[in-house]
């Protein structure tokens, strides 16, 4: 069993320049290992919660030092001096030492940039890559109820092309319109993009006279009038690189329909949308732009129409995924899956706070024979431990 004898952490500024946390975990073995987590502009109300330090005269309110200081005051005094069996073991701990249904108290990000920290110095310890440890991480979640744990791969990609709502200052409706390239490999899947993104970037300075500006997660954000232009617009950028839509490139889109819904009305291009009408929008674009992944479609709230966007998107070949809907939390993801309210998950590990908490809500997508996406955060890090979790989680 590992000796954890030192834990720290320090505040960084991730990818937009806002402050972050950042954890060492040393072990007696001399194995050492840091971490730093991401943070997302448009989070779900049930994501966990980052500890920020909400002074105005220091990042806007956005410090993090309040959460440092507990990675190296309470949550070291707990872990430091002893051995651990295992991840499930610290991540335990954590969530019990927090107390708190959304890890409001310590903060998720001090929380989760120990778990990763923890994990990346066991593997080390171990003299294993990071992703077959990952992988292991999962394995013990899926011994406890055997189901079948799929072999590692490497992930299909996909990648932001246009961007809208809070990526973009709402400009569109519609968070992000991503490619999804259906070239055999990944390093034939990254010309694919690139073509694209180039005809885009041509098509916007023609289109809309503007230099190729991008937005918080890296895709272009001319000023769509509107969101069935930015699908045209994407459309006719594949087009323009000698790909067929639908053949040689897929897309998808990213609704984050919470943030234009209210008084249970979806308001879009000035319309007012019933549930219903806005499945019916959503299908009729799914038709026509051979969209393969459709996210948070509806509000992260709307549960009582979830099962009708569900039903009416899997005869089209388009995943029903969940981002806000589901934030990688077990609860909800046993409830959709009991309701039939979406047949794939985005998953991102900070919504939830662990390593552990995220490999629960892997099994259960993948019991319930969903698809499973992992994501990056808009505020990420020069950190690569996503990319082992992609990976090591199939």
């Amino acid at each position: 069993m590992p000796h954890l004898t030192h834990l720290s952490a320090l505040e960084i500024l991730d990818s937009r320049g806002r402050p972050t946390v950042k954890a060492t975990v040393r072990l007696a073995s001399g194995a050492a290992a840091s971490a730093s987590v991401p943070s997302g502009a448009s989070t779900g109300a049930a994501e966990a919660i980052e500890l920020r330090d909400r002074d105005p005269h220091r990042y806007a309110g956005l410090g993090c030092r309040a959460a440092v200081a507990h990675v190296n005051g309470e949550i070291a005094q707990r872990l430091a001096g002893r051995q651990w069996l295992n991840q499930a073991a610290v991540d335990q701990t954590l969530i019990a030492l927090d107390g708190t249904p959304d890890k409001s108290r310590l903060g998720a990000n001090a929380i989760l940039a120990t778990s990763i920290a923890f994990a990346r110095a066991y593997a080390r310890d171990a003299g294993v890559e990071l992703h077959e440890h990952f992988r292991a991480i999962a394995a013990a979640q899926y011994a406890l109820h055997s189901p079948r744990l799929e072999l590692p791969r490497l992930p299909r990609l996909t990648i932001n092309l246009f961007s809208g709502g809070k990526h973009a200052g709402g400009q569109v409706e519609f968070q992000d319109l991503l490619l999804v390239p259906l070239a055999p490999t990944i390093a034939e899947g990254l010309a694919q993009v690139d073509a694209v993104y180039r005809a885009a970037e041509k098509l916007i300075a023609r289109k809309y006279n503007q230099r190729s500006l991008k937005a918080d997660e890296g895709g272009l954000a001319p000023p769509f009038p509107d969101v069935a232009t930015l699908l045209a617009d994407a459309a006719e950028s594949v087009a323009a690189a000698g790909y067929e839509l639908g053949k040689d490139v897929a897309l998808a889109i990213d609704v984050a329909s919470s943030h234009f819904y209210s008084e249970g009305q979806y308001h879009l291009a000035g319309q007012r949308l019933t549930a219903q009408e806005m499945t019916d929008r959503i299908a009729d674009l799914v038709r026509q732009y051979h969209i393969v992944s459709v996210e948070d479609a509806l509000a992260e709230d709307d549960w009582p129409h979830c099962p009708a966007l569900r039903s009416t998107l899997a005869p089209l070949g388009a995943l029903t995924l969940g981002d806000d809907f589901l934030c990688t939390n077990p609860v909800r993801i046993r409830r959709a899956i009991d309701e039939r309210c979406a047949d794939a998950l985005l998953l991102k590990v900070n919504q939830i706070g662990t390593l552990t908490e995220a490999a629960e809500a892997l099994r259960l997508a993948r019991s319930a024979n969903w698809r499973v996406t992992v994501s990056a955060r808009s505020g990420e890090t020069e950190d690569d431990w996503l990319a082992d979790l992609a990976v090591g989680w199939s």
